[in-house]
């Protein structure tokens, strides 16, 4: 028996985790239920860092290791429990890894595990042009720890594709914020193709957005009494091409794109609005 991973590939993991329905339009989309599933992707990509001074992070490669029970999940270190599990929906209980860490640490699981966008400049922005303000030049800064989230997750099953909706919280109180997705999935199977397209719509809180982004007195006292966090909405567009060589082997291509917030690109620590990510290779599975 299977079930279809509502990821975008096992191969390009998602730090959001879910189980669908009992069938599977092709076996390369699913996962054997009570068996480990081990695969690693190896080629070239990059994922690009908006952080000022911050260099860009390359992917070489991409491992994979899940295991689905009746109820448990484990999928690339986010442990779920499926609550209950339907035609057209189901719901589980998640954790997940806060993604913006990984623009601080090279080895942050984010970018182990590849991770699978307009309103008004904010004033603080368009302020920071301004000749009488200071050049946003900083010292060292300071740690941004790792944490973990926990909370729900739902998916919506249709014709149409596949909807994710889902709600945490920091559950190590790193910075007591919570986050929520609103997620769209689509699957085609061109002969031996899979091409996955996902609109992402992702909601941090104003903590979040303060402990990642907002500038510490010891890092630049000017600019952090200057800008004021606030929550705000990423938007971001998937998509991941598969060519199916054998039962093993995979070509594989993906792009993702994130719009960063207003509200979060304001911060002096970004220079750019932006994040993508592109990977090219080949993906085997034990």
């Amino acid at each position: 028996m299977y079930r279809i991973l509502v990821i975008l590939l096992t191969s390009l993991c998602l730090p959001s985790i879910g189980m669908a329905k009992d069938s599977c339009a092709t076996k390369d989309e699913c996962i054997e239920m009570r068996n480990w599933d081990l695969g690693v992707a190896v080629g070239w990509g990059q994922k690009t860092n908006p952080l000022r001074d911050f260099d860009d992070i390359p992917v070489f490669f991409i491992p994979s290791v899940a295991y689905y029970g009746e109820h448990w999940f484990f999928d690339n270190g986010n442990v779920g429990y499926n609550l209950t599990e339907q035609n057209d929906f189901s719901l589980n209980l998640v954790t997940s890894y806060s993604l913006d860490r990984a623009y601080f640490y090279r080895w942050d699981p984010s970018n182990i595990f590849l991770a699978r966008s307009t309103q008004e400049q904010a004033n603080f922005k368009a302020a920071s042009s301004l000749s009488s303000e200071p050049d946003p030049v900083f010292n060292s800064l300071e740690s941004r720890n790792f944490t973990m989230l926990g909370g729900a997750e739902a998916f919506i099953y249709s014709q149409l594709g596949t909807i994710r909706l889902a709600y945490t919280h920091d559950m190590f109180n790193v910075h007591n914020g919570s986050e929520a997705q609103i997620k769209w999935t689509y699957v085609w199977h061109p002969d031996r193709w899979i091409i996955d397209l996902s609109l992402v719509f992702d909601w941090k809180s104003e903590n979040v957005v303060d402990y990642y982004y907002g500038v510490r007195p010891s890092e630049n006292a000017y600019w952090s009494e200057q800008y004021q966090a606030d929550s705000g909405w990423n938007q971001g567009a998937e998509v991941t091409a598969r060519y199916i060589l054998t039962d093993n082997w995979d070509l594989l291509l993906a792009v993702r794109y994130t719009q960063i917030a207003d509200e979060i690109a304001a911060s002096p620590l970004l220079d750019e609005d932006y994040s993508s990510t592109y990977f090219v290779g080949a993906a085997y599975r034990f």
